[in-house]
């Protein structure tokens, strides 16, 4: 016995400052055609984009009754690979969906607890691997955002519902809550260094010192900041 596809090519989710959220897309719409070629479902979109190599695509797009052509680049993506390195994919930043409602079952308190300490170890794990190969070039430095670029997302994940929001607000407090434990001086984990260091020798770091190495410290984030702003407003807009 055979059934219909679950996986129909409609928009459930757009990626924010991706390419399809650029040109227009919006959740519900369906995509009945690629460059010509008829649709029927998502799996035949992401083959058509992968195949592309960053080639523009001319899409069918049915909205509200009608028939809309959008023409869709894709764009070159770094992704976490299977072995904790990184994978470059071509992407258009759509997000398919099943076309019903899956049953859903509350968790429990215990199950909850789990759940998010395991998404937090995963962020964690997914943002010390990025910046990892950011510093030592194996992907691009573009991954890197500032204010405007967060500002962006931000608002771009607030228009698509309360809990896509809620899950950015919480991605990013727990990669904003691991940067700040580094240990560089100004931020807490320079002052735990500092305690630690205190703790094993008898007395606080000399103050010409700690004077040398706050003003380090505060240079290096300085220039992260002006970095990544250059990144959302010139590099990589």
């Amino acid at each position: 016995m055979s059934g219909p596809y679950p996986y129909p090519p409609n928009v459930t989710r757009l990626v924010p400052r991706s390419a399809a959220y650029d040109i227009g897309l919006q959740q519900g719409d369906v995509i009945v055609g690629v460059d010509g070629k008829d649709i029927a479902t998502f799996d035949q979109i992401k083959t058509e984009v992968e195949a592309s190599e960053g080639r523009a695509l001319l899409l069918d797009v049915w909205r509200d009754g009608e028939i809309l052509e959008f023409a869709l680049a894709p764009r070159r993506v770094d992704e976490p690979g299977p072995d904790g390195g990184f994978v470059t994919h071509w992407r258009v930043g759509i997000v398919g969906g099943l076309f019903f409602d899956p049953a859903k079952t509350a968790p429990s308190v215990g199950e909850a607890i789990t759940g998010g300490v395991m998404q937090t170890g995963a962020i964690i794990q997914s943002s010390l691997s990025g910046m990892w190969h950011i510093i030592t070039g194996q992907i691009s430095t573009c991954n890197l955002s500032g204010p405007v670029g967060i500002a962006e997302t931000s608002g771009q994940m607030a228009a698509q519902g309360t809990s896509s929001f809620i899950w950015f607000v919480a991605v990013l407090s727990a990669a904003v809550g691991l940067l700040n434990l580094f240990p560089i001086p100004v931020l807490d984990g320079g002052h735990l260094v500092f305690y630690a260091y205190e703790a094993v020798v008898g007395r606080p770091p000399h103050d010409r010192v700690l004077s040398v190495l706050m003003a380090v410290g505060l240079a290096v984030v300085l220039s992260v900041m002006v970095f990544s702003l250059s990144n959302d407003l010139i590099l990589c807009p």
